[in-house]
């Protein structure tokens, strides 16, 4: 039965879908101004094992995770300049895109962007100035908190002191500064050629609404689960759940999940510090694309993740003993105990993902059984359960490992000693061949080569 914690409730439930069998997820996407960080990729990665686990449970999933295109820092960057806005955005989202693809990401069903859905936040804004919950102002329309009952529940954030009538145009303020917030920006010059004509005014919107439209477009009023980061729980999610509900008068989302931060050695990642990476800085130190993955979604999600080269070389590790094992087990047949072992292990695993996704105690079930089954003897069975985990689970997919020229032209030249019965320099070319992180292996096909 699988149990998932729910930020509004702060306690593990166990997971009912509105519809049998088929889950909706809303996940909020990257702001295309730059290149993702290795924070957001953890964001992307969470809901990538989530999507993941549920379908091997067998459920239909109908993931939605937006791109926002227009916000206070784009106009920014771009300077109010459509043109410039549009080539901005379209650079970083496919980079955004990129990064998916490299780290075996399963893509969303719909990328959704904010630019493309103009009208239906408007829609959403007019029915909040209908249902007595959005005022307008010189500057734009805003949403009073303070008509909203229970605002707040999601960050457990309490109001009862603030001003009356305080309110904020910016995108993001800081925890506890919950004040009345932008829907609708009306124009000012600031914003050169960034805007919409619409029925609410010359202007365009507030980040928040932006959610609240999308999601409710592709997955329904109301659906089962929103991801994002713990910074979003306030004043993002805390913000669109009292949009939608005003808007919609119906209960927003079943459950929500949040990821918590990455350190890096340790330490929050910063710029100042040296230690702010986006994946090709760590495909540019070594580490290849599986282990970063891996050291993605080896910690659990709602637990802070440390990223060093310990915990990558580690990762590398990790992956090489499963690989090994599915090259070692394929075509065998399987130990009477190791199909006993099996049995348990398929078990085991599934309890712990199905406890809110306990990743540290299924990958433990995992290669506690692979270190059991290589000493007693695995085979296609044993094969078919670590490849269907690693694959279909882990996301977990083989590099194809180019081969150096001279490492290959040293590899034939050991093939051709043996064939000569020169032992002595066949063995002094494997050495060698080993120095250099290259293991050669002899087979009825000829030399096979392992990077190690």
């Amino acid at each position: 039965m699988l149990k998932l914690y729910n930020t509004l409730t702060r306690k593990k439930e166990t997971f009912k879908p509105i519809k049998k069998n088929e889950v909706g997820i809303y996940s909020c996407g990257p702001t295309v101004y730059d290149y993702p960080h290795v924070g957001n990729l953890r964001a992307f990665v969470f809901p990538d094992i989530l999507k993941r686990w549920l379908e091997y449970r067998h459920y239909k999933v109908n993931h939605i995770m937006n791109i926002t295109d227009v916000d206070d820092k784009l106009i920014l960057k771009s300077e109010g300049k459509r043109g410039e806005l549009k080539e901005i955005t379209k650079r970083y989202e496919d980079a955004f895109k990129d990064n998916l693809k490299e780290l075996n990401i399963i893509p969303a069903n719909v990328f959704p962007r904010a630019t493309e859905h103009i009208k239906e936040m408007t829609k959403i804004i007019e029915k909040l100035e209908k249902n007595g919950y959005a005022y307008k102002t010189n500057d734009g329309i805003y949403f009073s908190i303070k008509k909203f009952k229970n605002y707040g529940k999601l960050s457990r954030l309490k109001i009862e002191n603030l001003k009356e009538g305080a309110r904020i145009d910016t995108d993001k303020y800081e925890k506890e500064n919950a004040q009345d917030f932008a829907l609708w920006k009306f124009y000012n010059e600031k914003d050169g050629e960034i805007y919409w004509d619409t029925e609410l005014g010359k202007g365009r919107p507030g980040w928040h609404i932006e959610c609240s439209a999308m999601s409710s477009k592709y997955l329904g009023e109301s659906f089962d689960i929103h991801t994002g980061g713990i910074d979003l729980i306030f004043p993002h999610h805390t913000n669109e759940i009292a949009q939608s509900e005003g808007a919609n008068k119906k209960k927003f989302v079943k459950y929500w999940m949040h990821n918590n931060f990455i350190l890096v050695n340790g330490e929050k990642m910063s710029k100042s510090l040296g230690n702010f990476y986006v994946l090709k800085d760590l495909l540019d130190k070594g580490w290849s694309l599986n282990a970063i993955r891996y050291i993605l979604l080896s910690t659990h999600y709602r637990q802070e993740l440390n990223i060093s080269d310990d915990g990558l070389k580690a990762a590398e590790e990790s992956v090489k003993r499963i690989f090994e094992f599915l090259d070692n087990s394929k075509g065998k047949e399987d130990n009477k105990e190791v199909l006993k072992q099996l049995d348990k292990a398929e078990e085991e695993f599934g309890k712990a993902m199905d406890d809110d996704l306990n990743i540290a105690q299924a990958l433990g079930v995992l290669f506690g059984f692979i270190r059991d089954a290589n000493r007693e003897g695995a085979g296609d069975k044993s094969y078919n359960f670590i490849k269907s985990i690693s694959e279909k689970v882990l996301g977990l997919k083989k590099e194809k490992v180019k081969i150096p020229v001279e490492i290959k032209k040293l590899a034939d030249e050991r093939e051709q000693a043996r064939k000569n019965k020169d032992w002595k320099k066949s063995d002094k070319l494997r050495e060698e061949l080993k120095s250099r992180g290259w293991e050669v292996a002899d087979t009825s096909e000829g030399w096979r080569l392992k990077k190690i």
